[in-house]
C-alpha cells in the first residue's frame, strides 16, 4: 500500500501539471531540454567546439543522465511500462537519450540529440493549454479527413508535371538544356512550385509560353490543398481535451470528463 502510494505520488509529480510540484517539475524539464539542445547546437560550431568542446560534451552527458533517470522514473510510476514505452511520448523520451550512448560506438551520432526538441510538445500539458490541445486534435482530424482528396489532387499534379516536362523536352531539346525527360520533369517541378532556381530555362518562344502557363497554374495548385483542408476544418466539430495522464500507461489527451483511458481502458 505504501509502495502504491509512493508510485501514485511520483506519477502525479512526473505526469500531471495540476499541482505546484508537478508544474515545477515539467517547467524544469522543459528548461533542461532547451539547454541540452542549445549545447548540442553550440558543439556543432567549430570555433566554439575548439574552445569549449570538453565542457559541452560534459554538459551533454549530464543532461543525458538526467533524462535517463527521468525516463526510468516514468516507466516505474505507471502500471504498464511497456504501454508507455510504446506510446508517442515514450518513444520520443527514449530517442532523446539514445544518441549520446550511441555516440560511444558511432562518433558523431550525438548530433541526433536535436530530437529532444520534440519533447517540447509537453508544453501544451505544462501550461495547461487544453484548448490548444483540442485545436490540435481538430487540425489532425481535418488533415486525416482530407488526405484522400489531397492524394488524388497530388496524383493529378504529378501527371501534369510529367506531361509538361515531356512536352518541354520535345520543344527545347538538348540544345536548350533539357537533356532528358527526367531533367525536364525536374524543371517542371521547380516551376510549378514557383521556386524557380533558374539552372534550366526555356529559350524558344513556344517553350516560354508553356513555362508561363505552368507558372500561373502553379499559383492555383498551391491554393487547392489549403481549400480542401479548410473545408474539412469547417466540418470537424471542436472537442475539448483533458490534460490528465493515465496512471496505467501514461497516455494523455483524453476527452474532457472521460472516466477511462482511451488507450488502455484503465480508470482515470
Amino acid at each position: 500500500m505504501i509502495a502504491r502510494t509512493r508510485r501514485e505520488r511520483l506519477h502525479e509529480i512526473i505526469f500531471e501539471a495540476d499541482t505546484p510540484v508537478g508544474r515545477a517539475f515539467d517547467v524544469g524539464l522543459l528548461v533542461a531540454i532547451v539547454l541540452s539542445v542549445a549545447a548540442v547546437m553550440l558543439e556543432s560550431v567549430d570555433t566554439i567546439r575548439a574552445v569549449y568542446g570538453r565542457e559541452l560534451i560534459l554538459v551533454e552527458w549530464i543532461f543525458t543522465l538526467l533524462f535517463t533517470v527521468e525516463y526510468a522514473l516514468r516507466l516505474a510510476c505507471v502500471r504498464e511500462p511497456l504501454r508507455f514505452a510504446s506510446s508517442f511520448y515514450g518513444i520520443i523520451d527514449l530517442l532523446a537519450i539514445v544518441p549520446t550512448y550511441l555516440s560511444i560506438f558511432v562518433p558523431g551520432s550525438q548530433s541526433l540529440l536535436v530530437i529532444r526538441t520534440l519533447r517540447l510538445l509537453r508544453v501544451f500539458r505544462v501550461l495547461k493549454l487544453a484548448r490548444f490541445v483540442g485545436e490540435e486534435a481538430v487540425l489532425r482530424a481535418a488533415v486525416r479527413g482530407s488526405m484522400r482528396k489531397i492524394l488524388v489532387f497530388l496524383g493529378a499534379v504529378f501527371t501534369l508535371i510529367v506531361i509538361v516536362g515531356t512536352l518541354m523536352y520535345l520543344i527545347e531539346g538538348r540544345e536548350g538544356g533539357f537533356s532528358s525527360i527526367p531533367q525536364s520533369v525536374y524543371w517542371a517541378v521547380v516551376t510549378v512550385t514557383t521556386v524557380g532556381y533558374g539552372d534550366i530555362a526555356p529559350q524558344t518562344v513556344l517553350g516560354k509560353l508553356v513555362a508561363s502557363l505552368l507558372m500561373v497554374t502553379g499559383y492555383g495548385i498551391i491554393a487547392v490543398p489549403t481549400g480542401i483542408v479548410t473545408v474539412e476544418l469547417a466540418n470537424v466539430r471542436n472537442t475539448r481535451v483533458s490534460t490528465q495522464a493515465c496512471p496505467n500507461c501514461g497516455a494523455e489527451r483524453h476527452d474532457h470528463g472521460a472516466s477511462y483511458c482511451n488507450r488502455c481502458g484503465a480508470h482515470l
